[in-house]
């Protein structure tokens, strides 16, 4: 029996977490040669998920260039501790975002084999660490590496009721896809621009992409929509607690979704304001971004109110697997703050899957093409 080669173009995904930046390139057409995370807890969810592919559960100090096989693609969602705005903006000198130099390391060992393309995703947040310095460091380790490289900022917002804009750095060896401009605009907003002109000497390159597409999907498409008697809902002192917090413009704001005549939904945080813990209920039918919950105030309420009553709960495992486009993604046995901290730390799928589709695939065939053409010409 004769067994047909796979020609799908191969990605190693670093950082792979439960493996959403793979489900997204599995949709456009990659297959999955290479994972690598340190969570044993992220690892069980990606096999459940993933039974296939290979995941090295290990520390990315302890992975070597030799280590990972021939791959067109590499990616990095890399830990943003360290660059996020609610982190302690170390920047890349931090014990976890540092962990960018680590894959870079990797790249680099793997010398002649290095992908020809590379993808990092972070917050945005990674753009004004330590005064822009963080990013530009990172792009000039890129191209000490021999890849030109791109910035755009996509939103989860855009494909599911979910606040979550992130920065993608695309990096190819090579100039092959069509030039764009840095031009503000919905993926390149005016702060890509300023960090461009500021820094001339990069060897950046936009490419042209299509305007991503927008949804309206609203709460009501994710929410669990639980009995009134369900025990998920907060008892009376602690929805108590909740609605004592609420400062007048939130009461007001409650109020108006309990008098209205049919049910509604918005999600909270709590924050501390002047010392105080307090609860605030966002005014948009959009679920604010979804962080690693290692601590209550991480953690998304949902308030469910109209004719005349209202109700308070935590998010559940499955609404935060839905807020990042993954409906069908099998928990297992995992507990919600497992499942609340392996969400929080991913990435929305169908955002990745449209920069695959319409940048990544494209990238990485035209850089097959270009390879093979050389070797040809070599041949002759």
């Amino acid at each position: 029996m004769t067994h047909v080669k796979d020609q799908r173009p191969r990605a190693a995904e670093f950082f792979a977490g439960i493996g959403l930046v793979g489900l997204a390139l599995e949709r456009s057409g990659f297959q999955i040669s290479f994972a690598n995370d340190v969570d044993p807890v992220k690892r069980q969810l990606f096999s459940r998920n993933f039974p296939h592919s290979v995941y090295e559960l290990r520390d990315v100090r302890t992975v070597r260039g030799e280590d990972v096989p021939d791959v067109e693609l590499a990616t990095a969602s890399f830990p943003c501790t360290d660059l996020s705005l609610a982190g302690n903006r170390a920047g890349l000198t931090g014990r976890e975002s540092g962990m960018f130099w680590e894959f870079a390391r990797v790249v680099e060992e793997m010398g002649e084999r290095r992908p020809t393309v590379v993808m990092l995703e972070n917050v945005v947040g990674f753009a004004t660490s330590h005064g822009g310095r963080d990013l530009r460091a990172a792009l000039l380790e890129l191209g000490a590496l021999g890849y030109v490289c791109d910035l755009l900022v996509l939103d989860a917002r855009w494909y599911v009721p979910q606040s979550r804009p992130r920065l993608f750095i695309v990096g190819a060896i090579g100039d092959v896809m069509e030039h764009g401009d840095w031009r503000p605009s919905s993926l390149r907003p005016e702060w890509i621009s300023r960090f461009v002109a500021a820094n001339p000497d990069l060897d950046l390159r936009p490419a042209a992409l299509p305007e991503p597409p927008r949804t309206a999907a609203r709460l009501s498409a994710i929410v669990e929509q639980l009995p009134s008697d369900d025990p998920a809902w907060w008892g009376l002192p602690r929805r108590d607690a909740f609605l004592d917090s609420l400062s007048p413009l939130q009461r007001k704001r409650l109020e108006g979704l309990r008098q209205a005549r049919q049910l509604g939904w918005r999600t909270a945080y709590r924050r501390t304001r002047h010392g105080t813990a307090v609860w605030e209920i966002r005014a948009d039918d959009v679920a604010g971004c979804l962080r690693t919950a290692r601590g209550g105030s991480s953690k998304q309420a949902l308030v469910e109110a109209g004719v005349g009553e209202a109700r308070v709960r935590w998010l559940t495992p499955r609404e935060y697997a839905r807020l990042q486009g993954a409906p069908d993604f099998r928990l297992g046995d995992a507990n919600p703050n497992q499942a609340y901290f392996a969400f929080g730390d991913a990435v929305c799928v169908p955002a990745v899957a449209w920069l695959a589709e319409h940048y990544l695939r494209p990238l990485v065939e035209r850089q097959i093409s270009r390879r093979d053409s050389i070797a040809a010409h070599v041949a002759v």
